[in-house]
């Protein structure tokens, strides 16, 4: 069953004529076959990553499609040294590595709402790697090469010290509020211990009050005390003065007159 089946495979493929080879039917085709050169946008978009293709294809057209010299001027936009002027501010180098627009004098333009600095800078140790090499590829001698390097390195420099400093504003801030917290913390434990005080003062006055109160009313119990018993003693005196006298009027009997008056 199987050597039938491969038979039949086998004369089927044998019935089917042999393809002319390649070489063969490109010589024997009538209209000649092109593959389309790459296009000079997708040669400068992965030396160029964050660049947008408008800004590409204006700077081939103003380098006359030449491949090298667009790759030099873009370079020299990402460095903000456009027209020789040495490092650009950040402000430059954010309009340089944006997706901004050329304009007619070869200085880059970007609207209002142009990303931060730290958004089109390397972000990472490869990226500054693939900046160097570029930069370094199209140095055309060795004089040049190093202005390139001392440029980057200018560049790399002062984007790790506004790192550095947006960092530091960043932990300033946070320990600021930190210690706003802390304060506002303390804020109500103050008000918390007047609070506590005041309640104590009002204690302790009430009970100043209250004492000065029993003090005076001692002083009139002792005057009280004493009054009971200076009356206590006077009545004690009249009553042994009215029994002295019951005494003595009982002892001494006056005799009664007589009908003679003796």
């Amino acid at each position: 069953m199987s050597a039938a089946v491969c038979g039949s495979k086998r004369s089927f493929f044998e019935e089917l004529p042999p393809s002319p080879p390649l070489s063969k039917r490109l010589r024997c085709s009538s209209s000649p076959i092109r593959f389309p050169p790459p296009s000079s946008i997708d040669q400068l978009r992965p030396l160029f990553p964050h660049m947008d293709d408008l800004v590409l294809e204006r700077a081939l057209q103003e380098c006359g499609n030449d491949i090298d010299a667009a790759i030099k001027r873009l370079n020299e936009l990402c460095l903000g040294t456009a027209d020789g002027n040495g490092i650009a501010e950040e402000s430059e180098v954010v309009i340089n590595l944006g997706a901004g627009k050329l304009e007619g004098d070869g200085n880059a333009s970007v609207s209002e709402e142009q990303p931060a600095l730290n958004n089109h800078l390397p972000a990472d140790g490869a990226e500054w790697i693939d900046f160097f090499v570029r930069e370094m590829m199209v140095a055309t001698s060795v004089d040049d090469a190093r202005a390139r390097a001392a440029r980057m390195l200018e560049v790399l420099e002062k984007s790790i010290s506004e790192r550095a400093k947006a960092e530091a504003t960043d932990a300033l801030q946070k320990e600021n509020l930190m210690l706003k917290e802390q304060i506002e913390a303390l804020i109500k434990e103050k008000n918390s211990f007047k609070n506590a005080f005041r309640i104590q003062h009002e204690r302790f006055a009430d009970y100043e009050v209250k004492n000065q109160e029993l003090q005076h009313l001692k002083q009139l119990v002792s005057q009280y005390q004493e009054q009971i018993r200076t009356l206590e003693e006077e009545i004690e005196g009249k009553d042994m003065m009215s029994l002295l006298t019951m005494v003595i009027m009982e002892i001494v009997v006056i005799p009664e007159p007589d009908a003679f008056g003796y």
